[in-house]
């Protein structure tokens, strides 16, 4: 039987991924420096709540909160020890909230990088990388996530980490890396780089792509490279709303619901089957993006100076 992310992408030709967790829980009063997935215990209702708001405003997907929820992370809040039982409170609050939908909502583990260097330019190991993405990926599992979402990586070390984490605990799951504006992760991986990378993997995701970096154009662009090399996957696109600047006390970020509506619509008719945001994204934007998709007519496979032109255009003078 398919999974259920397997069976929505064949029955539908774009889904919508949720927007972002951290800065979202931040405006519900999350404490700066304090480790957003200790939330899945301490404040379960508000995780529960922006998972509700997230499906409301169009989400076939959602994340859960457990991004950071990995042993080296958690160690750094004293939570080490945890792993297991955040990761399965995680995924239960996200499982509560999608049962509670009128319609098929996937439940996508979060698993973001370990948090050190990967050998040789580090001294975190794979084997150790991929004991640390089992536990987590274990505690989704069974807290009954649908799939694992392995998201914001920048080494391809970490990623065949993931890779086998997700193996081990016969586990769907999606891949996706931060790109810079050069267009390469920070650890030097490019688009064609990592869909290489994807094809030799044992156990190969169902969809793969980018997350997170610098705003919509870069990221689309960073995109286009994975379509140039032929992969024929299911790709996904999660760009952060833009640039983030202080103001009033917090960051806001510069892309409004407008500019993330723009890019939903130049995602598709670039092929991408699931959009969403990453930081910033809110579910004002997402609902505006849902709006779009439904709405505006498929066009052309946009060229990158339409997509630069395009989302300048809707960004406005001065942003």
């Amino acid at each position: 039987m398919p999974d259920q992310l397997s069976r929505a992408l064949g029955e539908r030709p774009w889904l919508l991924a949720d927007g972002a967790t951290g800065t979202n829980l931040y405006n519900m009063g999350l404490a700066p420096g304090l480790a957003p997935d200790l939330w899945c215990e301490s404040q379960p209702d508000k995780v529960r709540e922006l998972h509700r708001r997230m499906i409301a405003s169009g989400a076939d997907i959602i994340l859960t909160n457990s991004f950071g929820a990995n042993a080296s992370r958690l160690r750094l809040a004293g939570a080490a020890d945890r792993v297991a039982t955040l990761n399965r409170a995680a995924a239960r609050l996200a499982r509560e909230a999608a049962a509670e939908a009128r319609r098929a909502v996937v439940v996508a583990g979060s698993m973001g990088p370990i948090g050190e260097i990967m050998a040789p330019m580090g001294r975190l190991t794979e084997a150790e990388a991929t004991a640390m993405f089992t536990d987590q990926a274990q505690g989704l599992k069974d807290g009954g996530a649908d799939v694992l979402w392995i998201e914001t990586i920048s080494a391809a070390e970490e990623m065949r980490a993931a890779a086998r984490a997700a193996q081990a605990v016969g586990m769907p799951w999606c891949g996706m890396m931060s790109f810079e504006p050069g267009g390469r992760s920070i650890m030097g991986v490019s688009p064609p780089q990592l869909a290489a990378l994807i094809e030799r993997l044992p156990h190969p995701p169902l969809a793969f792509g980018a997350n997170c970096g610098t705003g919509p154009a870069e990221l689309l662009h960073a995109i286009a490279g994975f379509a140039a090399s032929g992969n024929e996957r299911p790709l996904i696109a999660k760009p952060n709303a833009g640039v983030p600047r202080y103001q009033d006390g917090g960051l806001v970020y510069d892309a409004t619901p407008e500019v993330m509506a723009e890019f939903a619509v130049l995602a598709r008719d670039l092929g991408i089957r699931i959009i969403g945001g990453c930081c910033g994204t809110t579910p004002a934007h997402l609902a505006a993006m849902r709006d779009a998709l439904v709405g505006a007519p498929r066009g052309p496979r946009p060229t990158p100076d339409a997509i630069s032109a395009r989302i300048a255009q809707v960004m406005g003078p001065g942003e």
